[in-house]
């Protein structure tokens, strides 16, 4: 499975593998229980995880470049019930230039949560070719 493939969907948790695209919708399958289903645009929208990005002290860097930080580091990543001044400190170890004023405490912790999904699924953190040279 490639990361470039790989989807967050409003109103729904979790991320999905998108497996086709049609106009008015998409069918994904998810990371988690491998179910599939169609999801229509006019209710959800799609967001590729290679294009979201993440504020820090300088320029903007991709979502993969956090998931890389946390993949090296040594830190022992807060659980998905930890407090927001524990996932904030983790962060603050892991990826210091993150923009603490401006990344919400409940992104860094859907960070953790991804992660997790992300790991356990056997997903290559890893961006495209066209998503590193935009």
């Amino acid at each position: 499975m490639s990361y470039n493939k790989i989807v967050s969907v409003t109103g729904m948790s979790g991320l999905y593998e998108l497996v086709s695209s049609k106009a008015d919708g998409g069918i994904v399958r998810s990371l988690e229980d491998k179910s599939s289903k169609f999801v229509s645009n006019r209710v959800h929208s799609f967001s590729h995880l290679e294009s979201i990005e993440i504020f820090t002290q300088k320029d903007n860097v991709n979502l993969a470049d956090i998931f890389i930080a946390m993949q090296k580091s040594k830190e022992s990543m807060p659980d998905g019930k930890a407090d927001a001044k524990s996932i904030k400190a983790y962060f603050e170890k892991v990826y210091p230039d993150m923009d603490m004023e401006r990344v919400y405490a409940s992104d860094m912790k859907k960070m953790v949560k991804w992660y997790d999904i992300l790991t356990k699924a056997g997903v290559e953190i890893k961006l495209s070719q066209q998503a590193e040279g935009e």
